[in-house]
C-alpha cells in the first residue's frame, strides 16, 4: 500500500513539477505572478481581519489579566486590578488595529503562501530533496503555530502577571498604552514561534551533514549559555524572570533537536563505512606513500626510503 502511494506521489506530484529549464526572465515572470497572487489573497484576508480588528485586540488582551488552567482548559481571572488601555497619539489606536489585523491575515494566509513558495521552488529540486523539503515545510509551519500557542497560553500570562504585579506592589497605578501592549504581545508571539523552529533547524543541519548529534551533545553547555544570551537580547524587558521564560524553553528545544539530529541526521555513506581507519591513513600519508603487499595489507612506506 505504501509503495503504491509513493508511486502515485511520484507520478502525479513530483514528475509534473520537473524543471523545464526555463530562461531567467521566465523565472522572474513566474515569481512576479506568484507574488501578486500571494499579495492579493493576503489583502483579501486582511479586509476581513480588519473588520474584526477590535475583537482580535480583545483576544490579544486575554493574557493580561487571566491565567490559563490546563487541567480545566479554561481561563481564570487573576487578582490584578482592572488595567485600562490608553492611546497617546491620535492615530495610535487605528494603527494598532491595522497591525493586529495584518498579522492575523498573514497567519491565516500562511498555508497559501507556503503553497506558492513550494510551487516556485520545487522544480529546481531533486526528487529526494522534494521528499524532504515538503514535509519539512509542513512541520515548520506547525512548529511555528505551536510556538505562538505556547506563548499565548502560558508565557504571556506569566510574564504580564509578574510585571503588572511588580508595578502594583510598588504603589503605581497601571495604565498601559495600546501601542506598547500590542508591540510587547506580538513580539513575544513572534519570537516563540521562531524558537520552536530550533529542533527543525538542527535536524535540517544534521540532514545536510553540517552537524551531528555527538557534536551537539559536546557543546550543550555553550548552548545553555547562548540560550540566556539570546533571550536577554530578544526579551522586551531586562528582568531575569522573562529572560528565563524564553531561555529555558529554547534550551529544551535544543535538546529535542539533538534527538532529531540523531534519528534523521545524514548517515555515513557505504564507502566511508567500508574504508574506516585505512581511509584516514590514506588521506594523511597520501596515495604515493602507500603500497599493497601480496597478502592484501596496506603498508606505509616513507617517501625517503623509496629507491629512485
Amino acid at each position: 500500500m505504501l509503495k503504491q502511494f509513493n508511486q502515485w506521489l511520484q507520478d502525479s506530484v513530483f514528475t509534473p513539477l520537473e524543471d523545464k529549464k526555463m530562461p531567467v526572465m521566465e523565472h522572474l515572470v513566474e515569481f512576479q505572478v506568484r507574488l501578486t497572487r500571494t499579495v492579493i489573497v493576503t489583502g483579501i484576508i486582511f479586509v476581513g481581519t480588519f473588520f474584526y480588528a477590535d475583537t482580535l485586540v480583545k483576544w490579544l488582551r486575554i493574557p493580561l489579566q487571566n491565567m490559563f488552567v490546563p487541567r480545566e482548559l479554561a481561563w481564570e481571572p487573576t487578582d490584578l486590578p482592572t488595567v485600562p488601555f490608553v492611546f497617546l497619539a491620535p492615530a495610535e489606536a487605528l494603527w494598532q488595529n491595522v497591525k493586529v489585523a495584518g498579522l492575523f491575515a498573514v497567519v491565516l494566509a500562511m498555508p497559501y503562501i507556503l503553497y506558492e513558495i513550494w510551487r516556485f521552488v520545487v522544480p529546481g529540486l531533486h526528487v529526494q530533496e522534494r521528499r524532504f523539503v515538503g514535509p519539512f515545510a509542513c512541520f515548520s509551519a506547525l512548529a511555528f503555530y505551536l510556538g505562538v500557542g505556547f506563548s499565548f497560553f502560558f508565557v504571556l500570562p506569566f510574564a504580564l502577571n509578574f510585571l503588572i504585579s511588580y508595578g502594583v506592589d510598588a504603589g503605581f497605578i497601571p495604565q498601559i498604552s495600546i501601542a506598547q501592549y500590542v508591540g510587547f504581545a506580538l513580539w513575544f508571539l513572534l519570537v516563540f514561534g521562531l524558537i520552536f523552529e530550533v529542533p527543525l533547524a538542527l535536524t535540517l543541519m544534521a540532514k545536510l551533514g553540517w552537524v551531528d548529534a555527538p557534536l551537539l551533545i559536546r557543546y550543550w553547555k555553550w548552548a545553555f549559555l547562548g540560550s540566556f544570551i539570546i533571550a536577554a537580547i530578544l526579551t522586551p524587558t531586562p528582568d531575569p524572570f522573562n529572560q528565563s521564560l524564553m531561555a529555558i524553553p529554547m534550551f529544551l528545544l535544543y535538546l529535542v533537536g539533538i534527538f532529531g539530529a540523531k534519528f534523521f541526521g545524514k548517515k555515513p555513506s557505504a564507502e566511508d563505512q567500508e574504508s574506516g581507519v585505512p581511509a584516514v591513513a590514506v588521506a594523511a600519508t597520501g596515495p604515493s606513500a602507500i603500497r599493497k603487499s601480496s597478502e592484501g595489507e596496506y603498508l606505509g612506506v616513507p617517501p625517503s626510503d623509496r629507491r629512485r
